[in-house]
C-alpha cells in the first residue's frame, strides 16, 4: 500500500505542466515578433485570446498615415489640389491670403523637411505634409523661419485642439500664427481675410458657412485644419488665441489601408467588435469607417466628446446608443478613459490603441494596451502592453488570433496531461483492486510523466492551430481554462485507455501465460504507446483525423520520434532496463504492445465523433420549432 500510494502520487502531478505553459507562451511571444507585434508582458499573449472589444485610433491604424494637401478652400473659393502636386493655379499662388496661409503652415510647424532629401523629413505626418506644399507652393519655409524668430509656442493638446505659435519679424511686428480643428479657430476668429481690402468683421453667417465647408470635405473621408493669425500689439499678451483672422481650410488626404478591410472582416466573424476613438471631426470618423467597412449602416452617427459627459451619467439611456455606437469623434484621452472603464464594468476584454503621452493612462487602464511603435512616444510603449513596428491594425488582429491560437494550445495540453495522469491512476488502482500486483512501478511512472509531459505536450504547446480559430466568438473571460465537458473528457479518455491497457494484460496472463514482471513490462510500453498516439486525440471532438492540425504539427512528430527512441533505450540499454525492471520480451509479445495503442487512437477518434454528434443534435433539440 506504501507502494502503490507513492505510484499513485508520481502519476497525479504533472510534472511538466509548467514548464510547456511557459514555453507555450514564450513561442507564442517569438511568433508575434514575426508579425511585427512586440509583447512586452508574457501573460498578454493569453488575454489577447480573450479580447472582444478594440478601441482603435483612426489615422496611421486604420489609414496610412501619409497625408497629402487635397483641398483648399479659401475666401476666394475651393481650389483641389493634384495628387502629384506638380501645378499649383498662378491665380492660386498670386493670392495673399494663399502665401499668408502658407506663412501660417510654415512657422506654426514643429516638423523638419528638406525638399532635396524628403526621405528624411520628421516630425507628425499632417505638418510634414504642411511643409511638403508649401515647398512645392515655391513658399521660402527656410526664409521664413529665419526672418520670424519664434517668442512662444501654445502646443496642440486634446482640449483647445489648436496650436498658436508666437513670432517677431525684424521690422518688430509681433505675428500669432494658429492652426487646429476648423471649428475650433473659428470659435476664436473675429476677422475673416477679404482681399483685397484686408481683414473684415467675420459675420455669423460666414462662420456658419466655413462650418459647413468643414463639415463637406469630412464628409469625403479628408482631414481639416483651419487656418488664422493675429498681429499682436504688444508681445507681452498672454492672450494669443483671441480675435483671429481666419484664413480658410486645408484638407488633407490619408487613404485607409488595403488590409485593414479583410482584417476587420475576419474581426466581425470572430465576434470581436471595433469601435474607433479619434480626435478628429466626426463626418471624417464615419466616411472612413464606411470604408473600410467597421460599420455599414449609412444612417450611422458618430458620437462626439462634448456628448460623452450627459451619455456617461445614463449609459442605457437615448436606447442603450453608447453601447451600440461605432465611432466616437473629437475624444480626449480621458474620455477613452471612461469609456474602458465602462466596458470593463461589463465584463469585456478591452484591447486599446494609443500613441501620445496622454494616451498613457487609457493604456495602463485597458487588458491590453497597445501603443504605436512608428509614431507613438516613448511613455505610451511603456505603458502598453504590446508595441506595433508597422502601426497596422492587422498587426492587433494577428495578435488576437495568436492570442487564441496559445490558449487553444494551453488547453489542448492541459487535457492531454490530465487525461494522460489520470489513466496512470486509474491503471494503478484498478490493477490493485483486481489483484493484478502493482500494476507500474514508481520509477516507470515517473519515467512516463517525464517523457509525455514535456515532449509531447510541448509539441501541442507550439502548435500553429487551427485556420478556423477567428470563427469563433471570443472565450468568456472568466471560464477556467479546463470546462466542465474537458473534464468529463480526460476522465473518458483515461477510462478508455486504462480498459484497453487492462484487457491487453489481461490476455497477456491468461492465453499467453506470462510472469506478471513481463504483463507490467507490457502495461508499461502499452501505456506508453497509447498516451503518445493520444496525442492525435487533442485536435478537438468536432475535428476529423484527417483535417487534424495537430498531425500536420511537425513538432508532434519530432515529439514522437524522440518519445520513441527514448523506449527503445530503455530496452536495449542495460543501466535502464534495470533501473525500470524491463524483462527480455519474444516478439510475438509486440502485438499486446501495439494493439492498445491503435486502439486508444482509434476508439478515441470514435469517442470524439459521438460526443459531436450528440452535442449537434442537443443543438437541434433546443432550437425552437419551426412556424407552419
Amino acid at each position: 500500500m506504501f507502494k502503490t500510494a507513492i505510484v499513485l502520487a508520481v502519476a497525479a502531478i504533472p510534472e511538466g505542466m509548467s514548464i510547456v505553459a511557459t514555453l507555450a507562451l514564450a513561442y507564442g511571444m517569438l511568433r508575434l515578433a514575426e508579425r511585427k507585434v512586440l509583447v512586452k508582458r508574457l501573460a498578454a499573449v493569453e488575454t489577447l485570446g480573450g479580447t472582444d472589444v478594440i478601441f482603435t485610433d483612426k489615422t496611421g491604424t486604420l489609414t496610412q498615415n501619409q497625408m497629402a494637401v487635397h483641398t483648399i478652400w479659401l475666401p476666394e473659393g475651393r481650389v483641389e489640389v493634384k495628387p502629384d502636386a506638380a501645378e499649383i493655379e498662378p491665380a492660386l499662388l498670386s493670392s495673399d491670403t494663399f502665401q499668408k496661409l502658407l506663412r501660417v503652415a510654415a512657422l506654426c510647424n514643429n516638423a523638419t523637411y528638406s525638399h532635396t532629401d524628403p526621405d528624411t523629413a520628421l516630425g507628425d505626418p499632417l505638418e510634414v505634409a504642411l511643409l511638403t506644399f508649401a515647398h512645392t507652393s515655391r513658399f521660402d519655409v527656410p526664409g521664413a523661419h529665419a526672418t520670424a524668430n519664434r517668442l512662444a509656442e501654445q502646443p496642440f493638446n486634446s482640449d483647445t485642439r489648436l496650436m498658436a505659435t508666437v513670432h517677431e519679424h525684424p521690422d518688430g511686428q509681433v505675428w500669432v500664427a494658429v492652426k487646429g480643428a476648423a471649428e475650433e479657430v473659428l470659435r476664436s476668429c473675429t476677422y475673416l481675410e477679404m482681399p483685397p481690402s484686408g481683414p473684415q468683421p467675420l459675420s455669423a453667417e460666414q462662420r456658419a458657412q466655413y462650418l459647413l465647408h468643414a463639415e463637406e470635405l469630412a464628409r469625403s473621408g479628408l482631414r481639416t485644419l483651419g487656418f488664422a493669425y493675429r498681429l499682436l500689439p504688444d508681445e507681452h499678451q498672454s492672450d494669443w488665441t483671441n480675435e483671429l483672422v481666419w484664413l480658410g481650410i486645408v484638407a488633407f488626404l490619408d487613404p485607409p489601408r488595403p488590409e485593414v478591410i479583410p482584417a476587420l472582416a475576419s474581426c466581425q466573424q470572430a465576434g470581436i467588435r471595433v469601435i474607433m476613438v479619434t480626435g478628429d471631426h466626426p463626418a471624417t470618423a464615419l466616411t472612413v469607417a464606411h470604408q473600410v467597412g467597421l460599420t455599414t449602416d449609412k444612417e450611422a452617427i458618430a458620437i462626439t466628446g462634448a456628448e460623452l459627459p450627459s451619455l456617461f451619467s445614463d449609459p442605457d439611456g437615448e436606447g442603450g446608443r453608447l453601447a451600440h455606437t461605432a465611432v466616437f469623434a473629437r475624444v480626449s484621452p480621458a474620455q477613452k478613459l471612461d469609456l474602458i472603464s465602462l466596458y470593463q464594468q461589463h465584463g469585456h476584454i478591452v484591447a486599446m490603441t494609443g500613441d501620445g503621452v496622454n494616451d498613457a493612462p487609457a493604456l495602463k487602464k485597458a487588458d491590453i494596451g497597445v501603443a504605436m511603435g512608428l509614431r507613438g512616444t516613448q511613455v505610451a510603449s511603456e505603458a502598453a502592453a504590446l508595441v506595433l513596428r508597422d502601426d497596422s491594425f492587422a498587426s492587433i488582429v494577428a495578435a488576437v488570433e495568436q492570442g487564441r491560437i496559445i490558449f487553444t494550445n494551453i488547453r489542448r495540453f492541459v487535457l492531454y496531461l490530465v487525461s494522460c495522469n489520470l489513466s496512470e491512476i486509474l491503471v494503478v488502482t484498478a490493477a490493485g483492486l483486481l489483484g493484478a500486483g502493482l500494476g507500474l512501478l514508481p520509477l516507470q511512472i515517473l519515467f512516463l510523466n517525464l517523457l509525455t509531459d514535456v515532449f509531447p505536450a510541448l509539441a501541442l504547446g507550439v502548435g500553429k492551430g487551427s485556420s478556423r480559430v477567428m470563427q469563433h466568438p471570443p472565450r468568456d473571460p472568466q471560464g477556467p481554462i479546463m470546462r466542465p465537458g474537458d473534464w468529463r473528457l480526460a476522465v473518458a479518455y483515461a477510462a478508455l485507455m486504462t480498459v484497453v491497457l487492462l484487457g491487453s494484460y489481461y490476455i497477456a496472463r491468461q492465453y499467453y501465460g506470462v510472469a506478471e514482471e513481463v504483463g507490467n513490462n507490457l502495461l508499461f510500453y502499452g501505456l506508453a504507446g497509447a498516451q503518445l498516439l493520444h496525442v492525435f486525440n487533442m485536435a478537438g471532438i468536432a475535428t476529423p483525423l484527417r483535417h487534424n492540425d495537430v498531425l500536420r504539427n511537425r513538432y508532434v512528430w519530432l515529439a514522437l520520434a524522440l518519445c520513441t527512441g527514448l523506449l527503445l533505450l530503455t530496452y536495449f540499454l542495460p543501466l535502464l532496463r534495470n533501473l525500470l525492471g524491463i524483462q527480455p520480451l519474444s516478439t510475438s509479445l509486440l502485438v499486446l504492445i501495439l494493439a492498445p495503442a491503435v486502439l486508444v487512437l482509434v476508439l478515441g477518434q470514435l469517442l470524439g465523433w459521438l460526443l459531436h454528434r450528440g452535442q449537434n443534435a442537443e443543438k437541434l433539440r433546443r432550437q425552437p420549432a419551426a412556424q407552419p
